[in-house]
């Protein structure tokens, strides 16, 4: 499955915000104008069905912290999307409205979950009779308990199979002085990232580190195999081989290797990790443009690898949802128009905006969403500095 659409309601920047998503969607916009709060509406429902709606909102400051300023009349916060299959068969629809209690803690204003499949089927639609009697059940979706959640179940294991990716070189080096005492664990920043991979079944960790490796051999000089080792302290360490003049090849670990090595791997390896949602912003960081103008076709190609190892015709790629400034990137020409959503900034929230006719017309006569929609995703005023 996938999400096929979206609708913000006084979501942190968003005062009101809707767009139809494709597979791979590629998000643009100026710099606070809300690209990586987007991306959190979706990791929002991932933390929701995972650890619940006071757990969730309570992580991000509160409620009045993910209310949109420019919100008013209608303060009720609301988070909503439709799920389609491969086929883009709609399959289903659930939405959230909250806003805070007495005590200050969310509280469920309406949840609905709708069957498409079979007849639009109202599956769930709150506040019904139980939470009218009891107020206190209103404290807790229905997404997030397993005996409410039973008819529709396959929307709270496909929103807890999101994953946000941000893999930051430096901390994959030192977890530790980014995490004294335990590493935390499904870190996107990195912190548990190299012990991911090592708990990786063998066998599937070699095959997706020898994919890797060859995929990696076409952009960095000299690399000739991968491998993750387990030194004497019970600590797990990445190990790149590189031709040498000598005999035997060099060897050199993750405090050793560039940023821009680690992030790739991180990247290449958080596209094998998972088959849900897969949130990447600014993938572009310390990777050389050239590269980065390769990214697109190269996570296609990854996922591509994935279907040829799981060996069925009916493989869903996952759904790609990417932040990003580079030009390189969206100057890629397999980038369409239904894949792009530029965010436009302004006093009353910010807005999600899809390519117009004429846009659409300029890239199918081979312009790039560089030339045609990044421009419109720049500042209103151009940065001066005036000493």
């Amino acid at each position: 499955m996938r999400v096929s659409e979206i609708h913000l309601q006084n979501w942190k920047n968003f005062k009101e915000a809707s767009a139809s998503l494709s597979r791979r969607v590629f998000i643009i916009g100026p710099n606070a104008s809300g690209k990586s709060n987007f991306l959190d509406a979706f990791r929002f429902l991932r933390d929701v069905a995972d650890d619940g709606l006071h757990q969730a909102v309570k992580s991000r400051g509160g409620v009045t912290s993910v209310r949109c300023l420019a919100a008013r009349r209608s303060p009720n916060i609301v988070v909503g999307v439709t799920l389609s299959g491969g086929d883009g068969r709609e399959m289903w629809h659930y939405e959230l409205e909250f806003n805070q209690d007495v005590n200050r803690g969310p509280e469920v204003r309406r949840e609905e979950v709708v069957d498409l499949r079979s007849g639009n089927e109202q599956v769930v639609e709150r506040p019904n009779s139980d939470d009218r009697e009891d107020e206190m059940l209103l404290t807790q979706t229905a997404l997030e308990q397993i005996a409410e959640n039973r008819k529709f179940r396959e929307v709270a294991d496909f929103f807890e199979a999101v994953s946000y990716q941000h893999i930051i070189p430096q901390v994959v080096r030192e977890p530790q002085e980014f995490s004294p005492g335990r590493i935390k664990e499904d870190d996107p920043f990195g912190r548990d990232f190299l012990q991911r991979v090592w708990d990786k079944n063998e066998h599937t960790r070699q095959a997706w580190l020898r994919r890797i490796g060859n995929a990696l051999e076409s952009v960095i000089d000299q690399l000739t195999d991968l491998e993750v080792n387990m030194d004497q302290h019970g600590t797990p360490h990445l190990v790149a081989r590189f031709e040498h003049w000598r005999v035997h090849d060099a060897k050199q670990q993750e405090w050793q290797l560039s940023d821009g090595t680690l992030r790739l791997f991180g990247l290449m390896w958080a596209v094998f990790e998972g088959s849900g949602p897969l949130l990447l912003e600014e993938p572009e960081l310390s990777v050389h443009s050239e590269i980065v103008g390769a990214l697109a076709q190269l996570f296609e190609q990854l996922q591509e690898e994935i279907r040829k190892m799981k060996r069925t015709a009916d493989y869903e790629k996952r759904q790609l949802i990417i932040s990003t400034h580079a030009v390189e990137l969206l100057r890629d020409a397999g980038i369409g128009a239904e894949e792009v959503i530029w965010i436009e900034p302004s006093s009353e929230g910010s807005r999600l905006r899809t390519p117009n006719n004429e846009q659409k017309k300029a890239l199918m006569n081979g312009l790039s969403v560089a030339d045609v929609i990044l421009p419109m995703s720049s500042p209103a005023d151009q940065l001066t500095l005036d000493f």
